[in-house]
Formats: C-alpha cells, sequence, structure tokens
C-alpha cells in the first residue's frame, strides 16, 4: 500500500509539473504573440504615417498650414492603422492576415506619391533626380496619350482655360501614376501565379481576412466570385467614368487648383490607385473562391472514399 501510495503521489507530481511547463509555455506563446503583433502594428502605422507626410516633405512650396494639415492625417491615419492591427478582431481593413496583399498595396501608394512628389519637387528647383522623373513622366504621358486613354481622358478634366503648361502637368503626372499602378498590379499576379499568395503555410481564414464580407448570406463560392467581377469591372471602369462625370456636372476643374503641388499628387494617386486596388481586390476574390472550390471537392472525394470503404465493410 505505502508503494502504491507512493507511486501515486510522485505521478501526481509528475502530471502536475508537466501541467504548469504546458500553461507556461502557453503563457510565454501568448505574450510572445501579443508583442510580436504590438511592434507590427506599430512598424505599419508608421510605414503610413510616412507615406502621407511624403509630399510635404519633398515639396518645397508647401505652406505650413498645408503640412500641419498633413501631419494631422497622418497621425490619425497612424492611428487607425495601429488600433486595426493590434487588435484580434477584424474590423474595417481587409486581407490583414495574407500577405503580401497589403504589402503591396502599401507599396504601390508609396511609389506612386513618391514619383509624383519628386517630379512637382523640381518646379521649385530642378536636381538630378526630379529631372530625371520629369523626363520619365513626360516621356510616359506622351506616349499614354492617345484617343480614348485614361490619361488622355484624365487631361479632359481640367476646365477650357487652362494654359498648355497645365495641361502637361496634368498629363505627366496621370501617366507616371498610371504606369506604377500596372507595374504594382503586375507584380500582384505574378505572385499569385507563382503561388506567393496566400502564403501555403497559414491557414486563410475568411472572416478575419473580409470582416466586411458576409459569408453566411448565400453560397459563398458564388457571392465572392460575383464581387469579384463587380470590382473588376469597377476597376476598369472608373478611370473613364471619373471624367465622364466631371465634364458632365461642370465646365471643368480649376486648372490653378488642381496643379497645385499637393492637390495635384494626391488627386492623381487617388485616381490611379484605386481602380488598381479594386483591380487587386476583384483577383484575390476570385483566387479566394477557387481555394474555396479546391477544398470542397476534396472533402467530397473523402467523403465518396469513406462511403465506399463502409459499404465494402459491410
Amino acid at each position: 500500500m505505502g508503494e502504491i501510495e507512493a507511486s501515486r503521489h510522485n505521478g501526481g507530481k509528475i502530471l502536475g509539473t508537466r501541467l504548469r511547463h504546458r500553461i507556461g509555455s502557453n503563457r510565454v506563446k501568448g505574450n510572445r504573440t501579443v508583442v510580436s503583433r504590438f511592434s507590427g502594428a506599430i512598424l505599419r502605422a508608421m510605414l503610413v504615417m510616412g507615406v502621407v507626410v511624403t509630399p510635404s516633405v519633398l515639396i518645397s512650396d508647401v505652406s505650413m498650414d498645408a503640412r500641419q494639415m498633413a501631419a494631422l492625417v497622418a497621425l490619425f491615419a497612424g492611428m487607425l492603422t495601429f488600433v486595426e492591427y493590434n487588435t484580434a478582431a477584424p474590423s474595417l481593413i481587409e486581407f490583414r492576415d495574407a500577405p503580401p496583399f497589403n504589402r503591396v498595396r502599401l507599396a504601390m501608394l508609396f511609389a506612386t506619391v513618391f514619383c509624383l512628389s519628386v517630379m512637382e519637387s523640381g518646379s521649385a528647383g530642378a536636381n538630378s533626380l526630379s529631372a530625371l522623373v520629369q523626363a520619365i513622366g513626360h516621356l510616359i504621358g506622351q506616349s499614354m496619350d492617345f484617343p480614348y486613354s485614361p490619361v488622355r481622358l484624365a487631361k479632359l478634366m481640367l476646365a477650357e482655360s487652362a494654359t498648355p503648361e497645365q495641361v502637361q502637368a496634368v498629363r505627366d503626372a496621370a501617366g507616371l501614376a498610371y504606369l506604377t499602378s500596372l507595374i504594382s498590379l503586375s507584380v500582384f499576379v505574378i505572385l499569385l501565379k507563382s503561388g506567393s499568395w496566400p502564403l501555403r503555410d497559414r491557414v486563410f481564414n475568411v472572416w478575419i481576412n473580409l470582416p466586411t464580407f458576409d459569408p453566411t448570406a448565400g453560397d459563398l463560392v458564388d457571392r465572392l466570385e460575383r464581387d469579384g467581377r463587380i470590382n473588376i469591372a469597377l476597376g476598369f471602369l472608373i478611370p473613364f467614368i471619373i471624367p465622364f462625370i466631371v465634364s458632365v456636372t461642370s465646365a471643368g476643374i480649376n486648372p490653378d487648383w488642381m496643379t497645385a503641388s499637393q492637390t495635384l499628387v494626391w488627386m492623381m494617386t487617388a485616381w490611379a490607385f484605386l481602380p488598381a486596388s479594386l483591380f487587386m481586390r476583384g483577383i484575390a476574390l476570385g483566387r479566394i473562391a477557387e481555394m474555396v472550390r479546391d477544398v470542397r471537392r476534396a472533402q467530397v472525394a473523402r467523403d465518396r472514399s469513406a462511403t465506399s470503404r463502409a459499404s465494402r465493410v459491410f
């Protein structure tokens, strides 16, 4: 009896020690996850803030009020990004746990803002970099300025009182921004086709990566494919719809206002970034629908195999 009680006591101590070790390791992993999420949220917030203040930093003829406004917007965007990425539950930002989707979009946004800001900074005092970017923008804008092209339609948004220099500034900025968006979209398609998105070592969670998408309203695959087609169609049509709306509702945009340095940078960035972002979202939704369809096919094949094995047994 004494040996049995001793063995039970020792077994309890061993189990208790293992349980404490397991709890301790889980706590360490949880703390590491929290720290990693916190540091990642801070880094993303700083990157977003850097993108927002880029024009006011690179362009010298920006007023103090405009710089303060840019700093305020950057602070708000950084806080929103930090809150979104620091919480476990998603809210607004899509594909939060499916890199490098958002990284490609942020890189596209930064590249567009940086190139346009460098090009506009040359108007105050040209240097070698700004002169190079201006030459590239002029070449791209001239080559993409053909009838019914997005660049030609962007020029038509200006009022008739615009000078040739103002028209050229809008054309060069539109061409450079549109080329940057096309390159970024091509990079994402290459990553998609090469199997780098979504990453194979991660489980794709629809709820986390698509917080505004309701997967219970109808068939998931059909809704993903439908939303993907709608996003691709909108991404194709927006560069043509916006100039048409401007020309119909007004006599054109005031060229003095539109060709102001920061206004031109952000207007052309939004004009090129929004369609490309919708294109990327539509392609991503189509990819997710394909993944869900493959999972369903594999599940049906497993069920049929299990059914056939059970019928052979009985």
